[in-house]
């Protein structure tokens, strides 16, 4: 195989926290792929604007369905492995002439769409993944609070999980994080309401991008938020003495 793909992350959403790495190949790229729905860019998309070689060729993934069908429902299921099959195969052509750089919010490996092709184009490209920046590492550095500490066990959840679940690890959990908030964002504060944290809790909407807000979750309109949001409780464990006085 002559060629490559190579999954770019992207980070939490500030064109300057690409990795120098990801930078160089992202300049550099003569094929460009990217996820986006219908009617959008694109964030990843956005986030590289002006940073693309002129002649560079873009492949937009337009996703089938976004929120059109339940999360669990066997439809939407159906779509989503039939998209990332024809794009995988795509890619796969592709990738064995030349060098393809798939663009990825984030971390690629962690809750990231590339995911689902990475795992089917094994044994049929040459793949590369350029880890990237996690959108929650953004969201709790703009707050400026430190998100664990001493030995605080740090837990990520999802909002689409039922609200029991939610409920059950939130009431365990040392430092937390939500992601996937958006249309969840009434359930996961009934469910911080239920574990006696919501006061506790911050929301942070587009992370270390230009239009970039932080807001206690109480204080935030649970039916006005967007994709990408971000809920984050802080720890509270061991630390030296003259910090506990200090946060005192």
């Amino acid at each position: 195989m002559a060629g490559k793909i190579i999954c770019a992350g992207l980070g939490p959403g500030a064109p300057d926290l690409l990795s120098v790495r990801a930078d160089r190949v992202i300049r550099s790229a003569r094929h460009i792929a990217y996820f986006h729905k219908a009617g959008h860019r694109g964030q990843a998309r956005q986030i590289v604007d002006g940073m693309l070689m002129p002649d560079a060729m873009e492949y937009p993934m337009e996703y089938p369905v976004t929120t059109e069908l339940p999360v669990a429902s066997v439809a939407y299921r159906h779509a989503l492995a039939e998209f990332y099959d024809r794009w995988a195969d795509r890619l796969a052509d592709l990738g064995c002439k030349h060098e393809v750089v798939i663009l990825c919010e984030g971390d690629p490996f962690f809750y990231g769409s590339f995911m689902h092709l990475h795992i089917r184009l094994q044994d049929r490209a040459a793949i590369e993944v350029i880890p990237g920046i996690t959108g929650m590492t953004g969201c709790w550095n703009a707050i400026g609070t430190p998100m664990t500490w001493g030995d605080d066990v740090l837990t990520v959840l999802t909002g689409t999980m039922l609200e029991r679940d939610l409920v059950e690890h939130m009431q365990t959990a040392d430092a937390l994080v939500v992601m996937k908030t958006g249309r969840n964002l009434p359930k996961i504060c009934r469910a911080l309401m239920q574990a006696g944290r919501l006061h506790d809790a911050w929301l942070v909407e587009r992370g270390t991008m230009p239009n970039q807000k932080i807001i206690r979750l109480a204080d935030a309109d649970p039916n006005n938020c967007p994709y990408f949001a971000t809920v984050l409780v802080h720890g509270q464990g061991r630390r030296p003495d003259f910090e506990k006085k200090a946060a005192q």
